[in-house]
This record gives structure tokens, C-alpha cells and sequence, in this order.
């Protein structure tokens, strides 16, 4: 019998996680079976206990449940302590082990695909909530000359920015960014080489109130959302000056790949899977 995996959330039929894997799965050879599962939203403890004792493996955790998923574990990856959240649960020997491949899956994209390298670059990232944590030590161990924390309560920012200070750097260390906080009117004056968007403000169809000019020449912006055709944070990007754009699919390819690898020890071919689901969202 195939070893059984799955995804949880709450929605979760519009997820791509079962065919991202089925494509893994065939390219390596690996006997699994990946299914998505609808968890309640006051039911997540439950619903793990129930795949465990079906003889689960392993499952990716998504919204609403990553921080739930954290709480539960009995053991966590450095990455997943970091982040304060789980996204890919391993079930070994009776224990919970949980990790967070989200940054990982970031980082491939942006300078796997997009050949898009994060040393010396000035980099903005939007949003302080759990999506921005997960990201953060990835960004800054890409050795950026600058790291900077943008949200619309600037105290939410700073407070994230001080739970990562102790591997960030004072301006001037080349091998690690220098990391500062604020919100979006403190970025008036200020241009960015990368600027990443992991609030959930393409999701509800807004657009954020960023200050005119913060795009440098060349720039890359990135929308950790993706879906068909432009996300409003991309047609915002690309209209105040954005050279380069990029939505999130690569990083959600990613991230599954990168827990594939933790569960079967073989990291998958992510481009093809990639180019495949960027066809279907075209089709």
C-alpha cells in the first residue's frame, strides 16, 4: 500500500497541493497516496488524530491552521521555531514533528526561477503577520544588504523585526542584512530592489497605500497570492514602476517540494510541475 499523505484546511477544494504531489510522486518513483482534507475550524487536533490513526505519514498544514499546527507538535525543526508556525507535519514513532518549508519555497522561487539573487539587494516585505514571519530568516540568510519590515501598525512590524534581531546586523556587515520596522507611510523616500507581499490584501481584491517611488530600477515585486491573470498588488507594483513581477505559484511549488524532501528524503523536480500549473491557470 502507498504511503498516505494529505493537506488540511479550512477551505481546502480549490487546493493544488494533491496534483502538485501526484506529479512528485510519478517523477520519483515514491509510493504515496495525497489527499486533501477539510479540517474544522474548532476541530484541527481532531482531525490530525483521525489521519494518524488511518496511518497517515505526514500532511501540510494551511489556512487557518499553522499556528495550531505549531502548537500541537512534540518536536520542531529550528525553521518552525523561527516562524512560529508549521506547515509540514511528520508522524514518527507516536510524535509530531513539524516544520516550515514556506521560506524555503520563497527563496527557490525568487532566485531559482526568476534568477533573481537576494545578496546586496535592498528588500521590503509587506505584512507582519505569520506568512512574513515564515520568511524572514531565509531573506536575511540570503545575505541582503538591507531587510526592511513594512505593516499598517508599524508596532506589529517592530515586534517582528525584534523577535529576528539576533541574526540580523548592524548596517555595513556583508553577511547579514541590517533589519529595521515601520509602517507603510515610513517608506516615503525609500526604494527597494525586492519588495515582497505577504499580506492577504490581493485576496480581498485590495491594494495597499504605498508611497509613490519605492520601486528602484530593475526591481522585483513579488505577491506570495496567486490566481488567474494580475494580482491587484502586481498591477500596482508594475504601475508605479515595478521592472519585474512575479506572483506566488513558484512558491507554492516550492514549498511542496521542499516537503516532499523532508518526508521522502529526495527533492523533487519543482520547474515542470511549475510550468504545468502556470498553463492551467492560463487555460
Amino acid at each position: 500500500m502507498p504511503d498516505l499523505y494529505c493537506v488540511f484546511g479550512n477551505p481546502i477544494a480549490h487546493s493544488k497541493s494533491p496534483a502538485i504531489h501526484a506529479a512528485f510522486a510519478a517523477s520519483t518513483g515514491e509510493a504515496l497516496c495525497y489527499e486533501a482534507r477539510l479540517a474544522p475550524v474548532d476541530g484541527f487536533r481532531q482531525a490530525v488524530d483521525e489521519f494518524i490513526a488511518r496511518g497517515g505519514r505526514g500532511a501540510n498544514v494551511t489556512v487557518p491552521f499553522k499556528e495550531e499546527a505549531f502548537r500541537l507538535c512534540n518536536a520542531l525543526t529550528p525553521r518552525a521555531t523561527r516562524a512560529g508556525a508549521v506547515n509540514t507535519l511528520s508522524f514518527v514513532d507516536g510524535r509530531i514533528l513539524g516544520d516550515n518549508t514556506d521560506g524555503a519555497g520563497l527563496v527557490a522561487d525568487i532566485t531559482g526561477n526568476l534568477k533573481f539573487s537576494l545578496a546586496g539587494k535592498r528588500i521590503l516585505l509587506l505584512g507582519a503577520g505569520g506568512a512574513a514571519r515564515g520568511v524572514i530568516e531565509p531573506l536575511l540568510a540570503g545575505r541582503p544588504a538591507t531587510l526592511m519590515i513594512a505593516n499598517r501598525t508599524a508596532d506589529k512590524a517592530c515586534a517582528l523585526a525584534e523577535a529576528f534581531s539576533d541574526i540580523a546586523a548592524p548596517q555595513g556587515d556583508l553577511l547579514r542584512g541590517a533589519l529595521s520596522a515601520g509602517n507603510f507611510t515610513d517608506l516615503a523616500g525609500q526604494q527597494f530592489d525586492l519588495t515582497i507581499n505577504a499580506t492577504s490584501a490581493s485576496l480581498a481584491g485590495e491594494t495597499l497605500p504605498l508611497p509613490p517611488g519605492i520601486f528602484a530600477p530593475g526591481s522585483l515585486a513579488y505577491d506570495m497570492m496567486y490566481g488567474k491573470g494580475e494580482t491587484p498588488f502586481l498591477k500596482q507594483a508594475r504601475e508605479q514602476g515595478a521592472s519585474l513581477c512575479a506572483d506566488g505559484l513558484g512558491m507554492l511549488v516550492g514549498q511542496a517540494a521542499e516537503a516532499f524532501a523532508v518526508w521522502r528524503g529526495r527533492h523533487p523536480a519543482s520547474a515542470p510541475v511549475l510550468a504545468s500549473l502556470r498553463s492551467a491557470l492560463k487555460g
